[in-house]
């Protein structure tokens, strides 16, 4: 099969394209290589997808012409859509960064698959969404309408836009709401790589809500595996559905969104004390509040957590 893959130079979108050309599919991949994390790190990503199935488009996501142009002329089995303006802190200072990459750009692969008959979207959504929920654990049957950043509503948003094209045109779409992803060749603004840089560098680390948060790690592989898998689950209309008895994460039209992650969520501060002891190195830690944009308790797994059971997939 044809995939495109947005983001192909980031992180998730590196990984789960390799998987793709392992498995003997051609795979066409976009990223605007833009300057939010260091370039040479996503070109080093690129160069190891060298492959005869492989092409690469350096386009930007709010590019109508140009995502219209892709679309028409490769006519792409399935899509799956990684690319995104990421992270919650850089929105307070950059956010029409988040309503061009994230807003724009949805609907504009929206339209390509709309408009080319592309048989199945994935899409990148984020546990951030969750905001201020405090029922736990965090579950795709409880509602999200409460985000506390830019980005985050930009991913609800996704979602909604989503939804509203699985209904009215019949595009079968799946949300994944990943929970925190590490992992080789993983971003260096995640806390993995800016801990380890600063401690090693002999600076101090900011953490947040004093260390009395958990986070649900979630390992690379993991999430490149569950996505490839879930490529091939393309949803179904339910005309059973209705909206007072069923869950967001489903509908009448054929959508569905997943939480995709470990279940095992870690607190911040073991977290903290497993890197002092692989580096040998005590972090001069600099205890601070709960930012506004932070979720109350980042970030515990639901109930629900992509049925994992039903890939015959157990998080490493």
């Amino acid at each position: 099969m044809k995939f495109l893959v947005t983001g192909a130079a980031g992180f998730i979108g590196a990984h789960v394209s390799k998987r793709l050309l392992d498995a003997g599919h051609q795979v066409v991949g976009i990223d605007n290589l833009n300057d939010y994390y260091d370039v040479n790190l996503k070109q080093a990503r690129l160069d190891l997808l060298t492959s005869a199935n492989f092409s690469f488009h350096k386009l930007e996501l709010a590019d109508r012409d140009g995502m219209a142009a892709l679309f028409a002329t490769e006519k792409f089995d399935r899509v799956i859509h990684l690319a995104a303006q990421a992270g919650v802190r850089y929105s307070l200072d950059n956010p029409h960064a988040y309503a061009e990459a994230n807003l724009v750009g949805h609907l504009n692969v929206l339209e390509g698959c709309r408009h080319n008959k592309v048989q199945h979207l994935l899409y990148a959504s984020s546990s951030s969404v969750y905001g201020l929920n405090r029922k736990m654990p965090f579950s795709t049957d409880d509602s999200v309408d409460h985000p506390v950043s830019l980005y985050a509503a930009t991913k609800k948003a996704n979602e909604l836009m989503s939804h509203t094209y699985s209904h009215l045109y019949g595009l079968p779409t799946t949300g994944l709401r990943f929970f925190t992803v590490y992992g080789p060749w993983g971003r260096p603004d995640m806390a993995l790589f800016k801990f380890t840089k600063a401690m090693v560098e002999g600076k101090s680390i900011d953490v947040y809500n004093f260390g009395k948060m958990k986070r649900d790690f979630t390992y690379i592989d993991d999430i490149a595996e569950a996505i490839v898998r879930l490529q091939d689950v393309i949803p179904q209309a339910d005309s059973n559905w209705t909206v007072e008895s069923g869950s967001p994460a489903t509908s009448s039209a054929p959508y569905r969104v997943y939480n995709i992650g470990n279940s095992s969520p870690v607190e911040l501060m073991d977290y903290i004390t497993a890197l002092e002891e692989a580096l040998g190195i005590e972090a001069d830690k600099n205890m601070m509040p709960i930012q506004p944009v932070m979720c109350w308790k980042p970030a515990q797994i639901p109930r629900r957590c992509m049925r994992l059971s039903a890939l015959n997939l157990r998080p490493r």
